[in-house]
């Protein structure tokens, strides 16, 4: 008999160490307070306003932002390939009147071209392996026009003037992508700042821009069809949106140009003679963070500066400071974990942004992110923060 209390002593105390945590006592949400917006690495965005509106060139902003470069002609005669429209089912095509529209079955504008003239519709969809456009059938399409073409994806229509068209079938949806002259129209379509910034600040944009493109030149990736998205999983590209802006649009259109040398050569912030791959973001929380900071990966050419810009309420004035909150289900995903009960910042880095955070779940499993993967999953605006609750 003592034997069996003792025994069942122990089965109790087994399950009630193993009952979970009472629902009301996990959070249905998560308050962070924090500054800066985006990963912090590379060049400041604010940063570089801050620096031209001081006086600064754009060479020297930039050669404080990136470690151990130069800034000077490098031959951009390529074509880059930019992808519009991502792993898609649908989407249409339009030209305004006066305007024709040629699309070719195939990867080249050589062979019986179809045409669509005026603001007729041109239907784009998916079917297995296949690409129906305007009733023609092939896997791969190339499309040309005479002066501007729409496309409309997802409820969303941007414009472009330069280059051409291609929709090729990858796994059963639809990428788009446009091809174009890095030396100029692309650069011509990037909207990462106003338009209406100092010059200073739009010329050290460009250059980054370019490098970062140019460092992704190479072979095409399949998964995309591209060298670049046209979204933050590398620049924002938004065609000929950007330079025709009313009023603002040809000052970055002109910034662009004042740093091509020559038809064949721009200018590129380089080392040993190569382009880098110039990360920016728009603020961070006090200093920039180095790509070793940020994602445990390092590159010589990234570092850690002061960029007390990011923080001035007067430059920043959203994101000199911020609270935002993420939900139990956003958090609880980002960790894997069925729930979270309790988060506890566990490092930051010399810049501040933390670089890792551990997450409890009601029944006792731990599970820990990198900063900066979490604040991106949880929708953070920067991986400056602090729990608030």
């Amino acid at each position: 008999m003592r034997m069996f209390k003792k025994f069942l002593a122990v089965v109790i105390l087994i399950a009630t160490s193993s009952i979970p945590a009472h629902a009301d006592s996990i959070p249905e949400q998560f308050t962070f307070t924090g500054s800066g917006y985006g990963h912090g690495v590379g060049m400041s965005q604010i940063g570089a306003k801050a620096k031209a509106l001081a006086g600064e060139s754009a060479t020297a902003i930039l050669n404080y932002y990136y470690k151990d470069v130069t800034v000077a002609p490098w031959v951009d005669t390529q074509t880059i390939r930019v992808n519009i429209g991502h792993s898609l089912k649908s989407a249409y095509f339009s030209v305004p009147n006066g305007s024709t529209l040629s699309y070719y079955a195939g990867e080249t504008t050589t062979g019986v071209a179809q045409t669509s003239s005026g603001k007729q519709k041109l239907n784009l969809s998916v079917a297995g392996n296949w690409a129906n456009l305007g009733g023609l059938k092939a896997q791969r399409f190339t499309i040309t026009w005479s002066n501007i073409i729409s496309l409309t994806q997802n409820g969303s229509t941007s414009t472009y003037k330069y280059g051409f068209i291609s929709v090729k079938v990858v796994k059963g949806a639809l990428e788009i992508t446009t091809s174009l002259n890095l030396h100029d129209e692309y650069l011509w379509g990037i909207s990462e700042v106003s338009s209406a910034w100092p010059a200073a600040a739009l010329e050290a944009q460009v250059i980054a821009s370019r490098s970062y493109a140019a460092s992704k030149l190479g072979p095409i990736s399949t998964s995309c069809d591209c060298n670049v998205y046209s979204h933050i999983s590398d620049q924002n590209f938004v065609g000929y949106s950007k330079e025709s802006e009313p009023r603002i649009g040809k000052l970055w259109r002109e910034a662009v140009i004042r740093t091509n040398i020559d038809t064949f050569t721009s200018l590129a912030i380089l080392q040993n003679g190569k382009p880098i791959q110039a990360y920016y973001s728009s603020s961070s929380g006090g200093a920039t963070q180095s790509t070793l900071d940020a994602w445990g990966t390092p590159t010589r050419y990234t570092q850690s500066v002061i960029d007390s810009a990011s923080v001035d309420v007067a430059l920043n004035p959203r994101f000199a400071s911020w609270k935002a909150s993420s939900s139990q289900a956003l958090v609880s995903t980002a960790f894997g974990l069925p729930d979270v009960l309790t988060l506890e910042i566990i490092s930051r880095n010399q810049a501040g942004a933390v670089t890792s955070i551990k997450a409890t779940s009601s029944t006792g499993a731990t599970k820990i992110l990198r900063g900066d993967t979490f604040r991106s999953r949880a929708k953070l605006p920067s991986a400056w923060f602090s729990l608030a609750n």
